[in-house]
């Protein structure tokens, strides 16, 4: 099995790396060369593999499936999630509570962020036209919602293997990586089965799944998280995540109708 990081990420992550290595004999790819050329090269080194694919690069994800690689998670998953404007007509499609999202302000104050960050960047609070901020992206639009905290539920092909809630004090933004709290917390039935519905909707290997708990338990989904990070997982679990992760990429591996057959 293969990891495939971009040079910057994988040092941020080397604690997620190494956690995975201590339970699998991971190969860790680093790879920025997203050229056409570059793609080529990198699908001669990935073929015939099953490829844990930690990157932000639907286009490079659908070229590399087209070859015949084999990436968890696929590259459907890696577009909608990395475009909440996508992620946002899928909870739309499936009938899940879902924050409105607007490609036009409909109001201020407003919450205006880009399709395509994460980790609570490029994302403001903006209370008139005049505040907007010039983004490098495609932006969307939603409304200041009242709630207690933001839940991430972390989802293992179709399993829910644990959830976090997270708050702050100082910002709306309650990023752990932000400085947020983050505390463990349970699903209600009804909440797992909105969170089971898309992730099954999506065919994801390894998500996270992010939703506003609202004042009066209610919850509104707001994001799809992939790749997911893990430091608030381990922050607040003593399931190791990285373990969980393996048996499942383990689990397709026996199954890897991909791979060429030995004749």
């Amino acid at each position: 099995m293969i990891l495939l990081y971009e040079a910057a990420d994988a040092k941020r992550n080397i604690g997620f790396i190494e956690e995975l290595q201590k339970f699998a004999g991971f190969e860790l790819i680093v790879w920025d060369d997203w050229s056409d050329s570059g793609l080529v090269q990198l699908a001669e080194k990935l073929a015939d593999s099953l490829v844990v694919f930690r990157v932000r690069r639907p286009k490079a994800a659908r070229f590399l499936e087209d070859q015949g690689i084999r990436l968890v998670n696929r590259a459907e998953v890696n577009r909608i999630a990395n475009d909440k404007w996508q992620a946002h007509q899928l909870f739309l499609m499936l009938g899940v509570p879902a924050i409105p999202t607007f490609r036009e302000a409909p109001e201020f104050p407003c919450i205006v962020k880009t399709v395509d960050g994460h980790g609570g960047g490029e994302v403001e609070m903006v209370r008139s036209r005049e505040e907007m901020p010039l983004f490098r992206s495609e932006v969307i639009f939603q409304p200041v919602v009242d709630h207690e905290a933001d839940v991430r539920v972390y989802v293992i092909g179709n399993e829910i293997v644990g959830a976090v809630k997270r708050s702050s004090v100082e910002s709306f933004k309650t990023n752990f990586s932000l400085g947020g709290s983050a505390e463990r917390f349970s699903v209600s039935g009804a909440q797992a089965d909105d969170v089971l519905r898309i992730a099954r909707a999506l065919n994801s290997d390894y998500v996270g799944i992010d939703f506003l708990l609202l004042q009066d338990g209610r919850h509104l989904f707001n994001e799809i998280e992939d790749p997911v990070g893990a430091r608030s997982f381990f922050e607040t679990h003593e399931e190791n995540i990285a373990e969980l992760l393996v048996r499942h990429l383990v689990e397709l591996e026996k199954s890897a109708p991909f791979r060429k057959k030995d004749i």
